[in-house]
């Protein structure tokens, strides 16, 4: 029987198992692959929040989607063309997230009367059968025996053997969507080249799940997606982790300073540390504490010492940290904080993604305690949210929050990556050594930016003292005087205040200046406003959107922009947080739309929320 091409526009596909069953590295090959392509891309990882949670149930699912077209792509779809189901949990877990007539890839082996009792399913169930009922297009494949079959005069054991079957997953939609094997063959000989027959078996497995497509009747159809109309460049694939990792090791090179990393490992930020640990030739130093506090601490030392000081985690470990960096802040010393926000209080949904953590970052410290916040807004931002973060906190004295969450830190997208000649220098300037022993030190003089300088320990005429007592303006001793705690509560306020003068005025992402409504964003909501703003201009609503990277101190002209529309809607992955904010500093009304269940807003619930907006005007 012959094979019908058929070229569309994009494709969502979700591939779905238990978390032993290889599903996010199926999901990032894939990507890679997609990105080698030319076409845009977005994705979503989903994990369960337990390490290894009971194999067949519902707990147990982990998940990754990726949406890749020929045209712009804001975010990893909402609705999903093709799910993969390794077993009966998966399906019972996704079904409602495919679209009508979607195709099902059942691996039949998860479907048995154990793995139907384990999802839930009632005696006498065939959910795939069902499925067929509901106009679902089912592909049942028995994955795991064709896996053994193809393994069958391999040395390795039947658990090796099985680990596998994510390989003829993979090898049967490249030949489903007429992709080259090349990419993930060159993947497996670097991963598995001191592993001879792990490296035989997972190959043999690719090809095997290729051919099946290509020689099976049950298949008829294979799909083109042409190449999206991109900026022209070089492009890699990135995670949002990845990017952050690179965007600091750049900050490292063009301030000149050795990069310092003290962390404790935490979902989703343990990535950076994994990342930092491996650009060791860059002269990266990484230090995996003992505790949140142990971290942050080093890190305070370490900018004491003068390096590039980053210490990451997230929400949960920025409580742990509260004191310690409020010491950076007494001390006037730069440092990045990199919260990769999860679902909370307490521990939450560790590997849930939310946007919990904004009053934690402007409020989160005992005292009057102002930090500058910066926000990345999808994967391949963190590399420029980085470095401007390490921008702001060598060139202003101060901490900075650096904003990232789940969802950014393991999706991923095209990154046009810039040439090293093309980013700007940092510029760093320590206090230089004096011979003028009449000359005394003043650490807390400031410049017209309200910064002081940044004294290296060990300089000669440069003893000062430090530690978290309040500081005397200018000498920098110890005082309980109080018309001085209010001058240097108000001072440090006023340095943070003044960074407003020092970074771009807010523009306006897509659509008109002025208008009926304006949709404000930050952070990971970025890609679905984007997406729901381009489909209401194209209806012929007055609409635009407008995202900010600067949390604190936001924009020069925000307040302007703000009132340049009738009504302003603000999207949150939280209760309301941003919001508060904004009518508390520009005291005009904020439309909210918020969702908490851990998972991304998606396109459809949001443009139907300021779609019926618009329809007021």
């Amino acid at each position: 029987m012959s094979t019908i091409a058929q070229t569309t526009e994009e494709v969502t596909i979700k591939f779905a198992g238990d978390s032993g069953d290889g599903m996010q590295l199926t999901g990032t090959l894939f990507t890679n692959d997609t990105a080698l392509t030319g076409s845009d891309l977005a994705t979503f990882p989903d994990f369960p929040a337990e390490i290894r949670a009971p194999q067949g149930t519902l707990a147990g699912v982990s998940g990754f989607q990726l949406h890749f077209g020929s045209k712009k792509i804001f975010t990893p779809g909402d609705e999903v063309d093709v799910l993969v189901a390794m077993n009966a949990a998966a399906l019972k877990a996704n079904l409602g997230s495919i679209k009508r007539a979607g195709t099902i890839i059942a691996s039949t082996d998860g479907f048995d009367k154990k793995n139907l009792r384990l999802a839930k399913y009632a005696d006498g169930a065939k959910p795939t059968e069902d499925a067929k009922d509901q106009g679902f297009t089912v592909y049942e494949m028995p994955v795991t025996k064709l896996t053994r079959t193809c393994l069958k005069e391999s040395p390795l054991g039947m658990k090796e053997k099985d680990r596998c079957k994510n390989m003829f997953v993979l090898g049967f939609l490249y030949w489903r969507y007429n992709r080259d094997l090349q990419s993930t063959i060159d993947y497996l000989n670097r991963k598995f080249k001191k592993k001879p027959d792990v490296l035989e078996a997972n190959m043999k497995t690719l090809k095997a799940g290729y051919h099946y497509g290509e020689t099976t009747e049950t298949f008829t159809t294979t799909y083109n997606i042409e190449p999206a109309p991109m900026e022209k460049g070089t492009y890699r694939s990135v995670m949002g982790n990845q990017a952050l990792v690179m965007g600091l090791v750049t900050a490292s090179k063009k301030s000149k300073l050795p990069l310092f990393y003290g962390s404790y490992p935490i979902t989703p930020a343990s990535d950076i540390l994994h990342g930092l640990a491996s650009y060791k030739h860059f002269g990266i130093k990484t230090f995996q504490a003992e505790d949140e506090i142990a971290a942050v601490c080093a890190t305070v030392g370490a900018a004491y010492g003068g390096n590039l000081a980053i210490t990451g985690t997230s929400g949960p470990g920025v409580a742990l940290k509260g004191e310690g960096i409020g010491l950076g802040l007494m001390l006037e010393l730069p440092m990045v904080i990199v919260n990769v926000q999860r679902g909370g209080p307490s521990t939450g949904l560790p590997t849930k993604t939310e946007q919990s953590d904004l009053l934690q970052a402007f409020y989160g410290r005992n005292g009057d305690s102002p930090l500058p916040i910066i926000a990345t807004k999808s994967p391949s931002d963190c590399f420029d949210a980085a470095y401007e973060a390490c921008r702001m906190t060598l060139q202003h004295m101060t901490p900075v929050i650096l904003l990232s969450d789940g969802y950014i830190a393991n999706g991923a997208e095209p990154w046009k990556f810039p040439k090293a000649a093309d980013i700007p220098a940092i510029e760093v300037n320590f206090v230089p050594p004096t011979d003028d022993d009449e000359a005394k030190f003043m650490p807390y003089e400031r410049d017209e930016k309200h910064v002081r300088g940044w004294a290296i320990p060990g300089t000669k005429g440069l003893a000062h003292r430090v530690g978290g007592l309040e500081k005397e303006a200018n000498t920098g001793n110890v005082s309980y005087d109080p018309a001085n705690h209010e001058y240097m509560t108000k001072i440090r306020q006023a340095k943070v205040d003044e960074i407003a003068n020092h970074i771009p005025e807010q523009a306006i992402d897509n659509g008109p200046t002025r208008g009926n409504v304006l949709v404000l964003g930050w952070g990971s909501t970025y890609g679905v406003i984007q997406s729901v703003v381009d489909a209401l201009l194209m209806e012929g609503h007055s609409i635009a959107h407008a995202h900010l990277r600067y949390l604190n101190p936001f924009p020069r002209n925000l307040g302007k922009l703000l009132r340049s529309f009738d009504k302003v809607i603000l999207p949150e992955i939280n209760n309301g947080q941003l919001a508060k904010i904004i009518r508390d500093k520009y005291e005009i009304p904020v439309l909210q739309y918020n969702k908490i269940q851990g998972v991304p807003i998606s396109k459809a619930e949001l443009k139907h929320f300021v779609g019926s907006v618009c329809e007021t005007y």
